[in-house]
């Protein structure tokens, strides 16, 4: 019989599934519990101070500095410009290795290790140690990634033509700061105005600028400053300045142009020359602006002025005459001496032969009181009013402490001192028919000084014939100034030879030449001043200032497109056919045919009227085989900066070629291929 099976043993298994949720949500919840209890923490406890932390990192007041305004001449050529450069600056708290960084930088930026070493040792928060650094020098220095050692932008000043205009427009030092010339007078319109902003990054890092008050960024950059200076005109001026002064072995020379209908100042240069855009090494004597702030005596361009005065006043008249004394004249216990024995001579004469005793003698007949008088209502004895930081007053002492003998030297120039600006301003008088007009030098802004009310000062008739006088000097036998004449255009002008006062007392043996020019001679368009300080052997101002003058003029003339007329009067007066619309006020001398030295000048003024044309058209003109200068002076003109290659003075190749359209329409960058000359 079968046995029946055994049961099956059952094993009793726990279940856990309960135990894990539990244990989960134990967890979930302390998780929770703790998530809350931070985020209660955060932003009830530690809130406040997150909430400035986060500020700090998202937004923070930034103080900012604009660019410095630019300078441009009459026609809107650039003159001064601010650029962006490199500062460099140290934290010395974040610096590791002090003398390996002190090592390297004073290297590369060709400083003393020992004065760099103090800066990165100073306690200060941040040090600059150049506000200046090149392109390569900042790479260098980038790529030694040195700990502590950072860039910051900065703006720099700029000159693109060098030494042009440098004395009137002075320089910048530190901080954008004006230092000398309008750069100084102008500083509060020029100089970039600072702003504090609110800096706020975007989740990208992106910046949004606010000011103070949360309104959009202002416009903080300085103001341009637009001058009534020809850039042209004055380069002109400059280079035959610096001919006239290094031609005559003299010291240094001044040249003025104005436009006389509006009184603007086209030029006014110095030699010797510096160039602003080295900040080091400029010696103070030669960055003055002697034409505004240096006194001198003129000496006999004085004559013209008090002609003037004595014809205003009626005491004497054109055909007056006075014995001056074959050439020696005692008076007070001196000798006034004239470079010719001269007897009997009328005052237009006294003026054309430039007499000094003639002169002395007219000027006593005047008397001291009404001379005086003319001095201060031409102008001398003040300043002239142009916004030039430190312009001279000149010297006129009161007329009170005039002796005899005062009033006499005072008539030819002597014991007087004026500055070239002020003489300008006297003879702008005089060209103006004897109405006085301010010089003026800013076209914009307006300036206050520059908006003096005019006043009359000679009567017309006097002004002009004193102009016909002036031009007796350039056009009459025995007339000082007949190096500046020019075949077929009437000018006037008067010489100076001016003997400089000794260190000890007295004068000395050094003297300074110069000469004014009025073009044309009768109711003149333009006055043309050359002063050449010190000239040797010859001092006389027809010599070594009268022939810088002239070359002045025909420059100007042939580039204001003015020498074709001229060159029409100089044929007429070659035929003896000179039309009655050219003749002077008054009876004019006889027609003169033009020297051969004159033609040759007057081909050269033609050549150059083609060129300037040629700068007006809209291709590019050949500039192969010309001199770089002329060149330059060209591109200068179109507000073009050409890259050189090679080496020489003249140009042999050019990209763009002859024809093509000017880069300022296609974008391409100009090159010129130089070449020495053969």
């Amino acid at each position: 019989m079968r046995k029946p099976p055994k049961e099956r043993q059952h094993t009793t298994v726990r279940d856990w599934s309960r135990v894990k949720l539990t244990c989960v949500g134990v967890l979930l919840g302390l998780a929770w519990l703790g998530l809350w209890s931070r985020a209660g923490y955060l932003q009830i406890v530690a809130g406040p101070e997150l909430a400035q932390l986060a500020v700090r990192q998202h937004v923070a007041s930034e103080v900012d500095k604009g660019a410095r305004g630019e300078i441009y001449d009459r026609s809107g050529r650039l003159l001064a410009k601010s650029v962006e450069i490199e500062g460099l600056f140290v934290r010395p708290k974040e610096i590791v290795d002090p003398d390996k960084t002190a090592a390297f930088l004073a290297k590369v930026l060709h400083m003393k290790e020992q004065r760099v070493r103090k800066k990165l040792q100073s306690s200060s928060g941040m040090v600059y140690l150049s506000w200046r650094v090149g392109d390569r020098t900042a790479a260098r220095i980038r790529e030694a990634a040195l700990p502590g050692v950072h860039f910051t932008k900065e703006f720099g000043r700029f000159y693109p033509n060098g030494h042009l205009a440098s004395q009137l427009m002075g320089f910048v030092g530190v901080g954008d700061v004006g230092l000398e010339g309008l750069e100084k007078s102008f500083d509060g319109q020029l100089s970039g105005r600072q702003a504090k902003y609110v800096v706020q990054r975007d989740a990208s890092g992106r910046r949004f600028y606010f000011d103070s008050q949360g309104r959009e960024l202002a416009d903080i950059n300085g103001h341009d400053v637009r001058l009534t200076i020809d850039a042209q005109i004055q380069f002109f001026a400059e280079e035959e300045l610096e001919k006239a002064v290094t031609t005559n072995n003299a010291k240094a020379g001044t040249c003025l142009v104005v436009h006389v209908p509006t009184g603007e100042v086209l030029a006014m240069a110095n030699y010797p020359f510096f160039n602003p855009n080295v900040g080091r090494g400029i010696s103070p004597r030669i960055a003055r602006n002697h034409a505004a702030l240096d006194v001198f005596e003129p000496g006999s361009t004085m004559k013209p002025l008090l002609v003037a005065a004595a014809l205003q006043e009626r005491t004497v008249r054109p055909s007056t005459t006075f014995n001056c004394e074959n050439g020696k004249f005692g008076l007070a216990g001196r000798v006034i001496k004239d470079t010719h024995s001269y007897g009997v001579l009328p005052v237009n004469m006294i003026v054309r032969v430039s007499s000094n005793i003639g002169a002395a003698k007219i000027g006593m007949q005047l008397g001291s009181a009404r001379l005086h008088n003319y001095f201060e209502k031409l102008g001398f004895g003040r300043q002239s009013g142009l916004p030039i930081s430190g312009e001279g007053k000149g010297l006129l002492r009161p007329v009170k402490a005039w002796s005899i003998l005062d009033l006499a030297t005072a008539s030819f120039g002597q014991g007087v001192a004026v500055t070239p600006a002020q003489l300008a301003q006297a003879y702008l008088i005089l060209a103006n028919d004897g109405v006085y007009k301010p010089l003026k030098i800013v076209a914009a802004p307006d300036d206050a000084a520059a908006q003096r009310q005019p006043y009359r000062v000679f009567d017309a008739d006097v002004a002009r014939t004193v102009q016909q006088m002036m031009r007796d000097v350039v056009h009459e036998e025995h007339g000082t100034g007949r190096s500046a004449m020019i075949a077929g255009l009437e000018t006037g002008g008067k010489t100076g030879t001016a003997q400089k006062a000794g260190s000890t007392g007295g004068y000395g043996n050094k003297y300074l030449g110069s000469y004014v020019s009025f073009i044309p001679a009768i109711s003149p368009e333009y006055i043309v001043m050359v002063m050449v300080d010190e000239p040797e052997p010859s001092h006389y101002g027809g010599v070594v200032a009268a022939p810088a003058v002239r070359e002045v003029t025909l420059r100007m003339l042939s580039y204001l497109g003015r020498m074709p007329e001229t060159v029409q009067v100089a044929k007429a007066a070659a035929s003896g056919a000179v039309s009655g619309s050219t003749a002077a006020a008054e009876t004019p001398a006889a027609p003169m045919a033009p020297s051969k030295a004159d033609k040759d000048i007057l081909a050269i003024a033609q050549s150059k009227t083609a060129e300037t044309k040629a700068v007006e058209i809209h291709a590019v003109p050949d500039f192969s085989g010309m001199p770089l200068r002329r060149v330059v002076e060209i591109l200068a003109g179109k507000g073009i900066m050409p890259r050189l290659e090679g080496q020489g003075l003249v140009v042999s190749k050019q990209s763009p070629g002859p024809g093509t359209p000017w880069p300022g329409e296609n974008k391409s960058e100009f090159v010129l291929w130089l070449a020495r000359p053969s």
